[in-house]
């Protein structure tokens, strides 16, 4: 029972977490990247351009990945980082709150990737279709 909540929650965190990531990502992607330079710029985010497509790319397709459960460990340590980024150059000098623009929901989505990162994706992943698709094809290689 205990595996079943665990793989159950771990998928409800990994689609709810990549849902978010993904219409963040979206959101940057359909202002533009020079819309978005101009925002990273403005926070002060250091080499603008570079920090707007790698957030922009990473939120979306790190999400995608999420929601599919593909390549999870990957995924969520480059989300975490993203995260940390959005911490440390934007959001940390407004407090914790998200009505002030605080360092509460990036911390919260960067904890729950690193989470993710570390656990996997759990039973109900395409990673886990995959490792078996291999452990299979691997044992029907050594059979002949």
């Amino acid at each position: 029972m205990k595996r079943v909540l665990f793989d159950l929650a771990t998928l409800v965190t990994r689609v709810t977490v990549g849902v978010i990531f993904i219409a963040h990502g979206w959101q940057k992607y359909q202002h533009g990247i020079d819309v978005t330079t101009r925002l990273m710029a403005k926070a002060g985010v250091p080499f603008p351009r570079l920090s707007g497509l790698f957030a922009t790319w990473v939120e979306l397709i790190g999400g995608i990945m999420l929601v599919a459960g593909l390549l999870v460990p990957v995924a969520g340590v480059l989300l975490a980082l993203d995260m940390l980024g959005a911490i440390v150059f934007v959001t940390g000098k407004h407090g914790l709150f998200a009505t002030e623009n605080g360092w509460e929901l990036p911390a919260a989505l960067g904890v729950a990737s690193l989470l993710l990162a570390a656990t996997g994706g759990g039973q109900y992943a395409l990673d886990r279709v995959v490792a078996r698709r291999s452990s299979q094809e691997m044992a029907d290689a050594q059979i002949r």
